[in-house]
């Protein structure tokens, strides 16, 4: 076969869309899609939601790409390339996760700051039964930490970690979590958009690997109602114009050593804690993993090395020096979730909000914290559109389609439980 390119875009469900096209596409270039994909549901459902044009003809979009971003795939004779996406008169869409990002990497630029990001997923292994029914991947002797074929009896993370290596993706770690099958999957530190691209590539790759060995590898948020969550955790630093890292006031890090801009984005990110989550926990499912005691970012807190709050600072100090958000999970989109976390930061900084005190309890049997995220998909949808400034921030346009979507996804799940409501979302996140 003669070379051709995957040219995708990670859309507003978080699912990867793209075409295959011919050899003569390798290289600055572009192609067109319907707009109005912005207006389709998981179960193929066309709504007129807005910014989709679903009732204005349907009209174009365009995906651009440059020469430089066009990278090698894990599929033979086919290379993979991450765009832009523009409206028909060559204006960005406003509608674009990419392109939020970018903004949000340039308003943090304008303050003399660019910022980096590592990403770290969380994804359950399922099989199909005899009857096709999917059950969690059979790993019995599957342990938290847990590492070779006792955690994982097919291997699908070897090949996983092997193409992940061919590919030029920057793996930190691949280990088992507590609740077999489930797996972490880390990438290391890069400049925000580069992360961003990274992980969802990474993603898909990854469940495009596991899908060859029989395996779903899902990143929903509770696919096994008895097992823990799945996140999607942003950490985040700021490289200054020195080259140094702006979050780091010395060698040591921790709560004792903060500096103004870490307080500043602790501040931002717990003052815009309940919009943040219709956002960045955008299903009905996020709402099963997102619960109190279960280290998962429902608490409106903060602290130290400590796995029962939303929003960390590490013990690391120097170019080590990262916050950590933990609240979202992978059924949001990467670029609209680690955007929002951007810009909650900043308008910390900028717009001087106070940081409330540490929090002190254990977040099992005490928290401080008397403020979590919304109870549901429902709830947290009101939080975000309350949230004028935060969805500002991000882009009023992305937000309103969002939150139109997403309260058509609550009427459609409203009735579904168990595995109806797992299969909802399934085979798409």
């Amino acid at each position: 076969m003669k070379p051709r390119l995957r040219a995708l875009f990670c859309d507003h469900l978080s699912i990867m869309r793209g075409k295959y096209l011919p050899e003569g596409k390798i290289g600055d270039d572009s192609t067109r899609f319907c707009r109005s994909v912005f207006g389709t549901h998981y179960d193929k459902d066309l709504l007129d939601a807005p910014g989709a044009m679903v009732k204005q003809g349907l009209p174009d979009m365009e995906l651009r790409w440059r020469h430089d971003d066009i990278r090698d795939s894990w599929h033979q004779d086919t290379k993979i390339v991450l765009g832009d996406l523009y409206d028909d008169a060559g204006h960005p869409l406003p509608l674009c996760p990419r392109g939020a990002l970018k903004r949000a990497v340039a308003d943090w630029q304008a303050l003399g700051l660019t910022p980096k990001v590592g990403i770290e997923l969380e994804a359950y292994a399922m099989q199909g039964d005899e009857a096709g029914r999917l059950q969690p991947y059979d790993a019995p002797g599957g342990v938290v930490y847990g590492t070779g074929p006792f955690a994982d009896p097919l291997r699908f993370n070897d090949r996983i970690w092997a193409m992940a290596d061919e590919m030029g993706f920057a793996l930190d770690m691949i280990t088992a979590e507590f609740d077999s099958p489930q797996f972490e999957y880390t990438l290391t530190f890069d400049d925000a958009v580069k992360a961003v691209d990274d992980i969802v590539l990474f993603r898909l790759m990854a469940r495009e690997i596991a899908l060859e060995y029989g395996i779903v590898l899902t990143f929903m948020p509770k696919p096994v109602p008895e097992g823990g969550g799945s996140g999607m955790h942003v950490n985040f630093s700021f490289v200054d114009e020195t080259g140094g890292n702006a979050v780091s006031s010395g060698a040591r890090g921790g709560p004792e050593h903060m500096n103004d801009l870490a307080r500043g984005c602790l501040a931002g990110l717990l003052h815009h804690h309940k919009g943040l989550a219709g956002l960045i926990a955008p299903t009905s499912n996020s709402y099963m993993r997102l619960q109190p005691g279960s280290l998962s970012g429902y608490w409106q807190n903060w602290g130290g090395d400590h796995r029962n709050v939303t929003t960390r600072i590490s013990s690391e100090g120097g170019a080590k020096a990262r916050l950590e958000h933990r609240m979202a999970d992978a059924s949001s989109n990467p670029y609209t979730t680690v955007a929002a976390v951007l810009q909650a930061s900043r308008l910390g900084v900028q717009n001087g909000y106070a940081l409330p005190p540490m929090e002190t309890g254990d977040g099992f049997d005490r928290t401080d914290a008397r403020e979590g995220t919304a109870i549901d998909l429902k709830g947290a949808v009101a939080d975000l559109e309350a949230d004028a400034v935060l969805a500002e921030a991000v882009g009023a346009e992305l937000v309103a389609n969002h939150v139109y979507m997403k309260r058509k996804e609550v009427r459609k799940t409203r009735d579904l439980e168990g595995e109806a409501l797992r299969d909802f979302y399934v085979h798409f996140i």
